[in-house]
């Protein structure tokens, strides 16, 4: 169970990672030792798993993207194994889920344009054996992202 003062850390550190020990300490509450102390134990446990930039797709230059939503044909290991371990490998690839309903997976990818978004179904994605089917829904608006827990 995560204490009250650590979530008030991750809280922080989800809206500024580059925040300082001191201006985190001072934000939460803490003595800077202490805090220093929390964190690390935060990250020595796993809850916090890394620390990143987030970058803003369109300004990057990748100007699509879409949700596909992939079926496979069969769910044996070979097929499953074979489809995680190119999918994981692919950089367009940004999240892929495993999940319930009529899609088995569901994948979300950038590229730069419809060019490259044809050309990451045709030389990648239909090359997959096993999959059923590969349905695109392409993002017209970004309306809401994040990567924030609701602390």
């Amino acid at each position: 169970m995560i204490e009250e003062q650590d979530t008030r850390i991750l809280a922080h550190l989800q809206k500024d990672g580059r925040a300082t020990n001191q201006q985190l300490a001072d934000e939460v509450g803490m003595s800077t030792s202490a805090c220093w102390r929390r964190v690390r134990a935060l990250e020595e446990t796993g809850i916090i798993c890394g620390y990143a930039a987030l970058v803003s797709r369109e300004q990057a230059g990748f100007a699509m993207s879409a949700i596909l939503h992939v079926s496979l044909e069969r769910h044996d290991a070979k097929f499953v194994e074979e489809f995680v371990a190119r999918v994981t490998k692919r950089r367009e690839v940004l999240e892929c889920f495993a999940t319930t309903g009529d899609a088995d997976y569901h994948l979300r990818v950038v590229v730069q344009d419809m060019v490259a978004y044809n050309k990451f179904l045709d030389e990648f994605m239909f090359r997959i054996p096993g999959i059923r089917y590969v349905r695109s829904n392409v993002v017209l608006k970004e309306i809401k992202t994040g990567v924030a827990l609701p602390f």
